[in-house]
């Protein structure tokens, strides 16, 4: 912790054998061992922090975002990427597909990792309720990966015991019993051990805690082994976390995605990344979510790639419905997430008209090269007034792979260099603004609209343009799931919920048939889990069943 907790330790190697993998070859770095080391108060402190290493190789890297971003209603594939079947829902999204793989495997390293400190802790002579309280971290992080696994591949294998050696057998358990055994009690153990705040920046705390098992228990109450008081446990843990921990919204929506006011008053749970780390490279993942959501300004007129305005690598395009979403007039959300102006960064000479092209006047270092409009305004640029400027204008109907909309949320200038991959942007898995929503969609889920609105009027009304904070409320009657996830994709857009949120309400095939041409023609009710990983499949004795529609 203190922006140290991430870096990868060489003595959890022999926690990162996963369970019912047969073919991990392990190299001895160390003269210590985990049996021995594991066992002292320091190797113990050192293990539940190399718990939470885990969500780095998913959370802010190129997996996490084709996995959570692609093939659903709002967002589309760019030019570039080599991981495009996540949108298309074709033949290539099977059992082989290195992402499958991927978070598969490091989920269930985690979950042994866990494990493994668990049942490590008993022979650990320390302070008591120090041990609790680390033991309460780490089956929170057991939690949160095993809810990761049931909201993506379904029925999985569970394990609550450490695996040191070689494991071949391996069982499919309902997600039900996954939620029982695994899920609901460590999250319930995390909200009775964990404190409420911890002096190091990024551990879990009680309301985090509070925050996953409320939307643990909300998804679970869209399935048919939910309980009866699902929802309304989840409204009540999600109401803890907006009332009890002294979290507030902040003002201004922008100020989110300023990276020098990242640590504020909204963040309930973060992944933090140290600038020092990543711009050194002792931490090879940081948060690179700045990469794929922007657009290829570096080739057009007056612009070269630069810091400031990001390396483009062209991978995720906002659909033509996401773009609907936002009223301009009332609603400040677009305007702070999406970038508009891009400031010339070279000079360029005056042009004469060359077939379509219109002649141009010169332009300088610090003139608009490019504006892109956006929605609501495109109408106001019709082709002559676009031809009459001398930067570049590009409206809807001329985006394409290469040029769109470019997200600006996760933006950082920070970087040492232009090219440099890498960037210091905690990863945002919990905010309040989040938890407002997902108490509305409880209230939703038990016939109170008018809570489901009065939740949701609390974010408009802090997205609200200047003077138009009555416009921008609703009232119960227009609140649906519809409304909710349209909202939620305001508020929320590029955070990496959208493919789990439409799952999880069983939308997933219905919205993104309607508004996703390249996903459309090929998903189908099958999608609303992923494939089984090919290799766990190999590698378990007697095999390993795939889920339904996917090839063997």
């Amino acid at each position: 912790m203190n922006r140290k907790i991430y870096i990868t330790l060489v003595l959890t190697l022999a926690f990162l054998t996963k369970s019912c993998d047969k073919f991990i070859e392990e190299e001895l770095v160390t003269d210590v061992s985990a049996a021995s080391y594991y066992t002292t108060e320091g190797g113990f402190e050192d293990g539940v922090r190399a718990t939470y290493s885990t969500f780095k190789p998913f959370y802010g890297q190129e997996i996490g975002a084709a996995m959570t971003t692609f093939g659903t209603d709002i967002w589309t594939n760019g030019a570039d990427g080599g991981h495009k079947v996540f949108n298309f829902y074709d033949g290539g999204l099977n059992g082989e597909a290195r992402y499958i793989r991927e978070s598969w495997d490091n989920w269930y390293k985690g979950i042994n990792q866990a494990n493994g400190v668990i049942s490590r802790s008993v022979d650990v002579e320390m302070d008591e309720a120090q041990k609790t309280l680390r033991i309460a971290e780490v089956r929170f992080l057991r939690a949160f990966f095993y809810f990761n696994i049931v909201t993506t591949f379904g029925d999985a294998h569970l394990s609550l015991e450490e695996t040191a050696g070689i494991e071949v057998e391996a069982n499919r358990t309902a997600q039900s019993e996954i939620y029982g055994q695994a899920i609901v009690p460590d999250l319930e153990f995390a909200i009775a051990n964990l404190p409420d705040e911890q002096s190091d920046y990024g551990r879990a705390t009680r309301a985090a805690a509070e925050f996953l098992l409320g939307k643990a228990l909300l998804t679970r109450s869209y399935t048919s082994f939910s309980e009866g008081t699902d929802a309304s446990r989840a409204e009540a843990l999600f109401g803890n976390v907006i009332n009890n921990y002294g979290f507030s919204l902040l003002p201004n929506f922008a100020d989110l995605w300023d990276i020098t006011n990242q640590e504020n008053s909204e963040m309930v749970f973060v992944i933090s990344n140290s600038k020092a780390q990543v711009d050194s490279g002792v931490d090879r993942f940081g948060h690179r979510w700045h990469l794929y959501f922007l657009h290829e300004y570096d080739v057009r007129r007056g612009m070269t790639r630069d810091i400031a305005n990001g390396r483009p690598w062209k991978r995720h395009r906002p659909t033509d419905f996401m773009l609907t979403l936002w009223d301009r007039t009332v609603d400040s959300r677009y305007d702070d997430s999406f970038k508009h102006v891009w400031f010339a960064n070279k000079d360029e000479p005056a042009t004469d008209a060359v077939g379509d092209e219109p002649a141009r006047a010169a332009i300088a270092i610090g003139d608009t090269a490019i504006y892109i409009p956006g929605p609501g305004k495109d109408i106001d640029w019709p082709q002559s007034r676009q031809d009459g400027v001398p930067y570049l204008v590009y409206s809807n109907d001329e985006y394409n792979e290469r040029l769109f909309a470019s997200m600006n949320k996760w933006i950082d200038p920070t970087r040492p260099d232009r090219q440099k991959t890498q960037g210091q942007r905690d990863f945002i898995l919990m905010r309040l603004a989040d938890a407002y929503l997902l108490r509305a969609e409880t209230r939703l889920a038990q016939n109170n609209p008018t809570g489901a609105a009065e939740d949701i009027n609390v974010i408009r009304m802090r997205a609200a343009v200047p003077g138009q904070e009555a416009a921008t409320q609703i009232t119960p009657a227009d609140v649906d799931l519809d409304f909710l996830l349209d909202e939620r994709a305001r508020e929320l857009v590029g955070e990496g919920h959208r493919w789990w949120d439409l799952a999880r309400t069983g939308t997933l095939v219905e919205r993104t048939r309607l508004h996703n041409p390249g996903a459309a023609p090929n998903i189908q009710d099958y999608h609303m889990v992923r494939p089984i990983p090919q290799n766990q499949i190999d590698r378990t004795q007697g095999g390993y069943p795939q889920n339904p529609g996917y090839p063997q």
